[in-house]
């Protein structure tokens, strides 16, 4: 009975944890279908029974809201592809091949991922205004591309470290270089890592705001978060909480079907290592 009560217990923690961490999004998605009637109506409707689809249409009929999509997965591609194409050499270098002031580097890319991305921002802004990348691609992806890699060479470093040295000596063996080695050999191995922090990658890309919002002010060029936090009413006094709510799904969508998509690599990057032997 001790046992039997416990689990019922046990799950019925786990149900008030879903429930507490999921009712927010579900109160948006529900918003996203109220009519306006229903949202504005006091007492609150909290399961509405008139649905529509109007908050959807306005999103797209108003607004660009498919050029916003384009760039958010512009950048956030071109960024991701950036971290890992740079970050995996690197962290197979501090790995594997000991460079000099090894010790120090790993030490000087420790204390950058401590620090939060809004205090580069005037620094950023100032490198922007000289170099001229207002109003361009790179000046959201030059950023999130240097913010994103001291965790990718963190995290690849340590999957590196993890494989057997006797793979890399049998390909030395068999006359491949080191960047043979890399990227047929030891690259699809730590294809888990890589999905892991890929996805980590972007997803910042994806719902950073205060970059996009400062370095891009040109209506075709902006992001779901500054598009979304930007959307208005027909008038000042009117907040269109229906269309942000629709926004605000639309942003969230193709987050969750990615990693909805790359779920069983996800969890094997997160606990490869955790057991040894």
């Amino acid at each position: 009975m001790k046992t039997k009560n416990k689990r019922i217990w046990l799950w019925v923690a786990i149900l008030l944890v879903v429930v507490f961490c999921l009712a927010p999004v579900l109160w948006q998605v529900l918003t996203s279908f109220k009519v306006n009637q229903d949202i504005s109506r006091v007492p609150t409707v909290y399961f509405p029974t008139r649905l529509t689809l109007s908050h959807y249409f306005d999103l797209f009929a108003r607004r660009p809201f498919w050029l916003y999509i384009f760039n958010s997965a512009l950048v956030s591609i071109v960024s991701t592809a950036l971290s890992l194409g740079i970050g995996a050499p690197a962290a197979y270098a501090l790995a594997r091949l000991r460079p000099w002031g090894g010790g120090v580097i790993l030490g000087g890319v420790l204390v950058v991922t401590l620090f939060p991305g809004i205090l580069l921002f005037f620094g950023l802004l100032e490198i922007v205004q000289r170099l001229h990348l207002g109003n361009n691609y790179l000046a959201l992806i030059i950023p999130y591309t240097a913010i994103n890699l001291p965790l990718t060479i963190l995290v690849l470093r340590s999957f590196f470290e993890q494989l057997p040295k006797d793979l890399e000596d049998s390909a030395r063996v068999d006359g491949y270089n080191t960047l043979q080695m890399l990227v047929q050999i030891l690259i699809p191995m730590t294809v888990p890592a890589l999905v892991t922090t890929g996805i980590l990658t972007f997803i910042f890309a994806w719902n950073e705001f205060i970059f996009a919002l400062t370095f891009i002010t040109r209506e075709q060029m902006k992001t779901i978060p500054v598009a979304a936090a930007q959307l208005g009413g027909a008038s000042a006094f009117e907040i269109p909480y229906g269309s942000i709510a629709a926004a605000t799904v639309v942003g969230t969508f193709p987050l969750v079907v990615l990693v909805l998509f790359f779920q069983r690599k996800i969890v094997q990057g997160l606990t490869a290592g955790a057991v040894k032997g």
